[in-house]
């Protein structure tokens, strides 16, 4: 059974990047092999992990709405042939990218084999990351379920909080499965005020760790380098090692 780790917040506040640190860490930890699932309509999950982003599954879900399976082929068998070709293969992980957002019509019938073949492969891992949207419509759309672990990331502004919380917040109104909501606050520059932890103790989330602003995450985006290869020595590597030491099994 794969153990599953979910990210989510608010836009702006590292989460792609943390998504791409818990990989380096599952990857220097032997835990392999890991699928990266980038559910983010803007992907981005692929350059932080320094991979080149092949076909999506939102092309093979509008591509068989419209029509476009070749003559002879069934549509699962084509399904299955297009999620295959959207899997990127890297050394101990391997990404694959949901693509944008649905159009206007129907997509029941492709979103219900995907989900089947989805399944099928998220057997073959034993660790799942994946990096979802900003803000809460994921959660409300049941892109996020069945999940062992929803990280909140927040950076320590009170907007960027109030999200994370309110994230949380759906996910147990919705009863989607999730084992064990965290929270993480990134970009720090100093402790978190004692606003913010009341806020955070009133909302009932566990708060798992701080990472601190790190001038080699803007160096390594402002070059174009995959943050994943950032040093273990660089203070936010280091901290989020630490936040998932706490909760990784």
């Amino acid at each position: 059974m794969a153990f599953s780790l979910a990210l989510a917040g608010k836009g702006g506040t590292g989460k792609t990047t943390m998504a791409g640190l818990l990989v380096k860490y599952l990857l220097k930890h032997g835990k392999t092999p890991v699928l990266a699932v980038d559910a983010d309509c803007n992907s981005n999950f692929n350059e932080v992990l320094g991979v080149k982003i092949g076909d999506t599954l939102g092309n093979a879900r509008e591509d068989m709405k419209k029509g476009q399976v070749p003559s002879g082929m069934t549509k699962d068998v084509f399904i299955s042939m297009k999620l295959e070709e959207a899997v990127v293969e890297s050394e101990g992980f391997d990404l694959i990218v949901m693509g944008r957002p649905e159009g206007a019509g129907c997509y029941c019938a492709a979103n219900s084999l995907l989900t089947a073949f989805l399944e099928k492969l998220v057997n073959n891992y034993p660790y799942i990351v994946m990096d979802n949207e900003a803000g809460m419509e994921h959660i409300s759309r049941l892109t996020t379920k069945n999940v062992d672990v929803l990280l909140l990331v927040s950076d320590p502004s009170r907007r960027s909080l109030q999200a994370a919380l309110r994230i949380d917040e759906l996910a147990r109104e919705l009863n989607i499965g999730v084992g064990r909501s965290c929270l993480v606050l990134n970009q720090i520059k100093e402790p978190p005020s004692a606003e913010a932890l009341r806020m955070i103790e009133e909302a009932g989330v566990e708060l798992v760790g701080t990472v601190p602003e790190d001038h080699t995450v803007y160096a390594y985006d402002i070059d174009g380098r995959p943050t994943i290869q950032m040093p273990e020595q660089a203070p936010s590597v280091a901290a989020a090692f630490e936040v998932f030491d706490r909760i990784v099994r």
